[in-house]
């Protein structure tokens, strides 16, 4: 009988990525549609570094760098997007910023792809350089 259930011989442990991949989707979640500045960057940050944890661990990627680097890009991107479409740009002031919930909520976006692709890059290097 086997002592461990749901565990295979083919697999000889469980993986720890799919609860930070949800946990970070739902913290990012509560931080971007609350308007919570530092819980939206929190959960964006970790489910990005969760994905890319996972991708690495599936096999699907050999580094985590490159695939940080990516979803940073795209977040960065997409947070810029909304505020170039959605937020009028008279609007764009630092007095501007807690008041108006979009502005803040992109620059929330904006701050954790900045923050992912920093990562992604100086790792890469940081992986590539010998001391």
């Amino acid at each position: 009988m086997n002592e461990e259930p749901g565990l295979s011989d083919q697999y000889g442990r469980a993986s720890p990525w799919p609860l930070f991949v949800a946990l970070g989707l739902v913290v990012s979640e509560v931080g971007v549609f609350l308007g919570l500045f530092t819980v939206a960057v929190f959960g964006l940050v970790l489910f990005g570094g969760s994905i890319a944890g996972i991708l690495t661990e599936s096999g699907y990627t050999s580094r985590p760098w490159p695939t940080l680097l990516g979803f940073g890009g795209l977040l960065a991107v997409a947070g810029l997007a909304l505020v170039v479409w959605q937020v009028p740009l008279a609007t764009v002031t630092l007095e501007n910023f807690g008041r108006d919930g979009l502005l803040s909520r992109s620059v929330a976006i904006v701050a954790a792809g900045v923050i992912l692709a920093a990562a992604g890059s100086v790792a890469s290097v940081a992986e590539q350089t010998t001391v």
